[in-house]
């Protein structure tokens, strides 16, 4: 039987964390196997997933940074319990490409792909879905591509939409959208191959960030969902990352 396995962050509350769940691991002898445990925060279970795209673990985290929203919170007494009831959920990540005058870098990103600009001028850019127009010309601080897990992070701080887990939708937002002034996005199929160019390469630079890689001086991203790859991610039965979705959309509504 495959046992399950404990990784942690280096802050000094994920390892008090680990020690008490080496010990209750220790003591308690029937367990759901396979479990990747994961204790930190939002960025090292990105880190971790990246790190094991190819894994069909299932990963359960738990919070020991600030938000977590990725994550479960800890109970020593509860969370043999929690682990042996959690809901598993599959979500698939973002596949950026970007070229740039040398090379071509490809990229995956869980929460979103933000195009940004690189200097005081703000940043020209068209976007297409295939070979369809969303629009022609948007003078920017940038764009940001987000996927349903993502969409109440960065992308909900740049106003865009929140979307559900089974959506089947990726979210296309503006940051400080300048001209036309009033474009509030666009939501499309997560089927879409989501096109954007720079349009003025020279003068206008911009740099494309995958979740936390960054890519400068890109002429050409190209963003689309990676279905062949499938994230299993555990939550607890009454804080399922679908329930944090909804109370995000309702804080939304009565903001």
């Amino acid at each position: 039987m495959k046992k399950n396995s404990i990784i942690s962050d280096k802050n000094i509350n994920s390892l008090r964390i680990k020690k008490q769940i080496v010990r209750l691991f220790n003591k308690k002898k029937e367990m759901k196997s396979n479990v990747t445990i994961v204790i930190g925060g939002d960025g090292f279970m990105l880190q971790t997933l990246k790190k094991n795209k190819n894994s069909k673990k299932l990963f359960y985290g738990i919070n020991s940074g600030n938000y977590g929203f990725l994550m479960n919170k800890f109970s020593s007494k509860l969370l043999i319990k929690n682990l042996s009831k959690a809901k598993k959920i599959n979500i698939s990540p973002l596949e950026m490409t970007v070229f740039t005058k040398n090379k071509v870098k490809k990229s995956i990103a869980i929460n979103e792909v933000s195009i940004l600009r690189q200097s005081r001028q703000a940043a020209n850019l068209s976007i297409k879905n295939n070979k369809k127009n969303i629009i022609k010309k948007l003078v920017s601080d940038g764009i940001l591509v987000s996927t349903p897990a993502g969409s109440t992070a960065y992308n909900l701080s740049v106003h865009g939409p929140i979307l559900s887990l089974n959506s089947k939708k990726i979210s296309i937002a503006p940051i400080s959208a300048f001209r036309p002034r009033r474009w509030s996005g666009r939501i499309v199929s997560d089927k879409s191959k989501v096109i954007i160019t720079n349009l003025n390469p020279k003068k206008r630079p911009v740099s494309a960030v995958a979740d936390n890689v960054e890519v400068r001086n890109a002429k050409k991203i190209i963003v689309k969902v990676l279905n062949k790859i499938k994230f299993n991610l555990l939550y607890d039965k009454n804080t399922s990352l679908q329930k944090k979705i909804k109370l995000e959309q309702l804080r939304k509504e009565t903001s």
